[in-house]
């Protein structure tokens, strides 16, 4: 059962609009143009599970920090400019340096059942709901059950 949102329009034209302005700043010849790199996320849930997609093409594995404290969890990284073997760079639109992305969750979940896998630019974070607020199933007995 999705939870209705009445912000979510308002929260999507804000993102549409973040991404405009950061992407509006003219890039620099050197690529340390301090420009915000905010990588796409997906977010999903189902009963067990909230799971996160982030795409971080070209980003190390070894270069990644996720940090969940409560409801927040926080992922970091950078991607480096590797200028070319030969030739110079003509254009560049990708973004490149240090990252941060923050989501306070809204539920809590298992913190030691907290997993996260990296394949082909893709950061996969899965977050088991805590027990205490998975749905259950609650049996009705008649009277004479007791």
């Amino acid at each position: 059962m999705a939870v209705f949102d009445p912000f979510a329009d308002l929260t999507r034209l804000r993102t549409q609009m973040e991404r405009m302005i950061d992407d509006s700043a003219p890039a620099t010849k050197n690529h340390d143009n301090n420009r915000v790199w905010r990588p796409a996320v997906d977010l999903f849930e189902d009963a067990d599970a909230l799971m996160l997609r982030v795409d971080l093409p070209d980003v190390d594995r070894e270069k990644l920090d996720i940090q969940l404290a409560g409801e927040e969890l926080v992922i970091r990284g950078e991607r480096r400019w590797v200028a070319p073997e030969k030739g110079a760079c003509v254009h560049s639109e990708r973004p490149y340096g240090a990252f941060q992305r923050a989501f306070r969750l809204g539920i809590p979940v298992q913190h030691d059942a907290v997993e996260a896998t990296y394949r082909d630019g893709v950061l996969t974070v899965r977050l088991p709901k805590a027990e205490t607020i998975k749905p259950r199933k609650v049996v009705i007995r008649t009277e004479s059950e007791g």
